[in-house]
């Protein structure tokens, strides 16, 4: 059996609402959604909320900054105080180790229970889109923020709050380098010979808003990188706290020119305006709501679909919601046919959701996504992880897939697969897999032949 072959060629109206635009069914979320399923999945687009006594960014940067501190003061003391540092500064390292693992799971558990798992996939579909990967100490701390506190709260809001939250977000800053970017005339370029960084307003363009083939060029890219030169982070002694801050005397003075228009604005004002423009660009409507659709629907999204999300885009200053609500009422989102194959994270979360394992350890999580190849901030790319099934079908891919779902039909005690394919999948199950399930030598065996079935890769 190849998880690269669907059996069923008609798929019911209430599994495409819970499997392709959410996470899967759970509980009798298929019987809720049949009724009504566009009304019912639009009722499920609400906020999210996560665990709050994990630690914001302010708290990853102070230890950050006492670790520094602490390393200073290891190299001019010995003996016992030196131990007694070297065990303070243990305790800081955790805190940054610990918040990634945290966060990750939380964020994974949060998808796995919830009600509304359509606003998880879509939590988790902007994460990817600003991708960060944790490179270095500092970055592993940070970057699971950047998610709940950049992201997040702008989920179901306009594009251009978020994305200005996201640029001017700790994370991303030193990411892409921009906390050490000055304009070459300003008065901290000229003093200790610092220079300009593109890499920031380069993925701003190319990955986040217009599109590699959004019509700008590089004189673009080194106008946008001088526009938001000055956006750096604070110095904890000499500015009295962490986050962001806007240095003046980094910025380089004068006005911009982008994609043809003159920005006068003085100061941090002149960045702002420019990716207030660039989000609400044309271009920037059609690069999002492809991957919107490339993401939800089909790999070749029809251009109806994309035409009346980009007219949404447009018309709602690129309200999120109701550019979701726009591919919920077309009819070209709802396809018969299964379209997508699911990535590593996507799997993982509808086989728990289905299989409801009564004890998830929250390091056995982390090690499944790392097996399945996606571990979480660790793409390596600003571009995220690939959303292409061509990507994910390889033979060292599928049998990840067997031995996690071997794995985790272990885990059970008493698995019943029937149960099981009735939840997740109602009728939407060929001949050939009911039989090869309900045929199992044993029930664990019938779970994981389930979960490798074309109906459950697929949505």
């Amino acid at each position: 059996m190849s998880a690269n072959t669907m059996s069923v060629s008609v798929l019911s109206k209430e599994y495409i609402a819970v499997n392709r635009f959410g996470y899967g069914a759970k509980d009798d979320e298929l019987v809720q959604a049949k009724a009504d399923p566009k009304k019912w999945i639009k009722s499920k687009l609400l906020p999210i909320s996560f665990n709050t006594s994990l630690p914001h960014s302010n708290d990853i940067l102070i230890a950050h900054h006492e670790y520094i501190q602490q390393k200073k003061l290891e190299k001019s003391n010995k003996n016992k105080i030196k131990e007694n540092l070297q065990s303070s500064n243990n305790m800081i390292k955790n805190i940054t180790r610990d918040a990634i693992t945290n966060m990750s799971v939380d964020t994974i558990i949060h998808a796995v229970q919830s009600s509304h798992s359509i606003s998880w996939r879509l939590l988790d579909f902007f994460s990817n889109h600003f991708s960060v990967t944790a490179n270095g100490r500092l970055l592993l701390g940070l970057v699971g923020t950047l998610e709940r506190e950049a992201i997040a709260p702008h989920l179901l809001g306009n594009f251009e709050d978020m994305l200005m939250a996201v640029e001017q977000h700790p994370a991303m800053l030193i990411y892409l380098n921009n906390e050490k970017s000055f304009g070459p005339n300003s008065k901290i370029a000229k003093k200790r010979k610092l220079g300009l960084n593109e890499n920031l307003a380069r993925e701003i363009m190319e990955l986040h808003t217009l599109g590699v083939d959004g019509g700008y060029n590089q004189a673009d890219v080194i106008e946008l990188a001088k526009g938001i030169t000055g956006w750096t982070i604070k110095n904890y002694k000499k500015d009295h706290g962490v986050g962001f801050i806007f240095r003046e005397s980094g910025h380089e003075p004068g006005s911009r020119i982008l994609l043809g228009k003159k920005y006068t604005e003085k100061g941090v004002d002149q960045g702002q305006q420019m990716l207030r423009d660039l989000a609400m660009h044309p271009a920037t409507a059609k690069h999002v709501c492809f991957k919107i659709a490339h993401h939800f629907v089909s790999e070749t999204p029809s251009s109806a679909l994309l035409k009346k999300m980009e007219s949404t885009w447009l018309k709602t200053r690129g309200n999120i919601k109701q550019i979701m609500y726009s591919l919920f009422e077309a009819e070209e989102a709802w396809l018969d046919s299964p379209q997508k194959f699911k990535t590593p994270r996507e799997f993982f979360i509808s086989s728990y959701r289905a299989i409801e394992p009564e004890n998830v350890n929250p390091k056995l999580i982390l090690r499944s996504l790392t097996s399945l190849g996606q571990q979480p901030f660790k793409s390596g790319s600003p571009a995220g992880y690939s959303d292409s099934a061509s990507d994910w079908l390889g033979a060292s891919a599928l049998m990840a897939r067997i031995n996690w779902s071997t794995m985790a039909s272990a885990y059970l005690k008493k698995p019943n697969a029937e149960k099981i394919m009735t939840l997740a999948l109602g009728d939407n199950v060929s001949q050939n897999t009911y039989q090869s399930v309900m045929r199992a030598e044993s029930r664990k065996q019938a779970v994981t032949l389930l979960l490798m079935s074309p109906e459950f890769q697929r949505r």
